[in-house]
């Protein structure tokens, strides 16, 4: 049987919902939203906890959105329009919303692997789902986050990551630890740097290894690149000084995959 629709913006439900638009209330509820079909579809799949699923049938076009809304183990609460479009994060919203439990995974967690992507501090959300999605395309493991930085639940880590956010563990931890335990694994860390020990196209990195990325505005510390096995650079041959972290990301993963 259907629940009964809901009509009002001022329903509980639906101010539990926007209030997952701030960081507080994520933080206070351990809930984050998920928007649109591919991107609720994927956290389904994915086997995450789902607290609970909002719909507006008028604004799910496609065939896939109805087969989807059929599918759940549980009863999905219809929405109107109208308070579908007062949750959405954007113009033009695909009609589904979904209330997920986070996940938070520490370095015992991880399993052995081949290639992982380290961040530290990183400032922008955009930047941070898009390296998870081009981690995905190139086949590596594990994302660490390291001296926090980006919230790996704001609403733009989700919707850039299109997805891979819920098959790829993230890790988030402390500089320091991460060393001692990445030293233990024997793990090679390839750092970055203007003033590199070698040109990124000439290094054959030693499997497993870890890309360490310093953030946006400061890239990595003279004590952070010590702690590095060995560092690379990317040549600058226009007046630009450094390239979009995500776009480094992704240069340098796909020369060493």
């Amino acid at each position: 049987m259907q629940k009964p629709l809901i009509a009002s913006p001022s329903n509980p439900l639906i101010k539990q919902a926007r209030a997952l638009h701030q960081k507080k209330a994520r933080n206070e509820s351990g809930l984050f939203l998920v928007e649109g079909i591919h991107h609720v579809g994927e956290v389904v799949e994915a086997g995450w906890d789902v607290e609970s699923i909002l719909y507006a049938s008028g604004l799910l076009t496609s065939p896939f959105a109805h087969e989807l809304i059929s599918r759940f183990s549980f009863k999905p609460q219809p929405v109107t329009a109208q308070v579908m479009e007062s949750l959405a994060d954007k113009e033009n919203p695909q009609g589904i919303i979904a209330m997920v439990h986070q996940r938070k995974s520490q370095l015992k967690d991880v399993k052995p692997f081949k290639r992982a992507v380290a961040l530290v501090s990183p400032q922008d959300p955009g930047n941070v789902g898009t390296i998870l999605r081009t981690m995905d395309a190139v086949g590596a493991d594990v994302l660490f986050l390291l001296d926090g930085g980006v919230e790996l639940y704001h609403p733009s880590v989700v919707r850039a990551s299109m997805g891979t956010l819920f098959w790829k563990p993230v890790i988030q931890t402390s500089f320091v630890e991460f060393i001692e335990w990445a030293r233990k694994g024997n793990y090679q860390l390839i750092g970055t740097s203007a003033k590199a020990d070698v040109e990124y196209q000439t290094l054959v990195p030693l499997s497993p290894w870890i890309l360490l990325l310093g953030n946006e505005q400061k890239g990595l510390s003279a004590g952070q690149t010590a702690a590095c096995d060995v560092t690379v650079s990317l040549p600058m041959q226009g007046r630009v000084s450094s390239l979009n972290l995500a776009v480094a990301a992704g240069v340098l993963l796909y020369r060493f995959v």
